[in-house]
């Protein structure tokens, strides 16, 4: 079943097929990419809650686990959201069309290009199944969690809903349909469910998988 479209919950009486046919709901290529930015938020969370370790016993960390974000950040970020989607498609309507999310491109692209070389050194740190300097990871951590938070929140809030508009409702339908097409052309299967997939593993393998592990504490005066 193509995953863009799912059928929202009915009661257990039966339903006719016109019935059926406007419960479905279709995921925008909007929504899409908002939703692989839910995917690489989920892996510099996992650098940034190393960072303490880092710092404190770099050789408690599992640098295995780290190495494997690093590759999923790669292959699912990289060189698939970024290269294939963003900037084959995105940056040079957002730029044909102008007005502030165009002011941003220039930024984005330079941030793309600093980001794969920290991942670069990334993977070099964390390839032999030991982090060496925590020091400096946790350094390098710091500052990619930062500039991917920002990064990636100019994207939803500015970028994507300008390059949505940009487009009429038939091309925002075919950019989704092309952009179902490269992702299963990249991956072979539905890379979207793959990377959530490793994401769950390596979370727990760090100990992050609990949602409430993150909860705030209570205020203090």
């Amino acid at each position: 079943m193509n995953r863009r479209l799912f059928l929202a919950a009915t009661a257990a009486a039966p339903v006719s097929a016109a019935f059926a046919k406007s419960a479905e709901k279709e995921v925008t290529a909007v929504e899409d990419l908002m939703r692989e930015h839910g995917i690489l938020r989920r892996a510099y969370l996992v650098y940034a809650e190393s960072i303490e370790g880092l710092r404190r016993d770099p050789a408690k960390v599992d640098a295995r686990a780290l190495n494997d974000t690093a590759k999923l950040f790669r292959a699912f970020g990289e060189d698939y959201h970024e290269r294939k989607l963003e900037e084959a498609y995105i940056f040079p309507a957002v730029r044909k069309a102008g007005g502030k999310a165009a002011g941003y491109v220039d930024v984005l692209l330079a941030q793309h290009k600093r980001g794969r070389e920290i991942t670069d050194f990334i993977l070099a740190k964390t390839s032999g199944g030991k982090v060496g300097d925590g020091t400096a990871l946790a350094r390098v951590f710091e500052g990619f969690a930062l500039m991917y938070a920002n990064h990636t929140a100019r994207e939803d809030t500015i970028v994507f809903p300008a390059w949505k508009a940009a487009l009429s409702e038939h091309q925002l339908d075919e950019m989704g349909e092309k952009f179902e097409d490269i992702e299963k052309a990249t991956f072979g299967r539905d890379g979207f469910d793959e990377a959530a997939d490793k994401m769950d593993r390596i979370e727990a393998e760090l100990g992050f998988a609990s949602l409430a592990r993150f909860t705030a504490p209570p205020p203090k005066a």
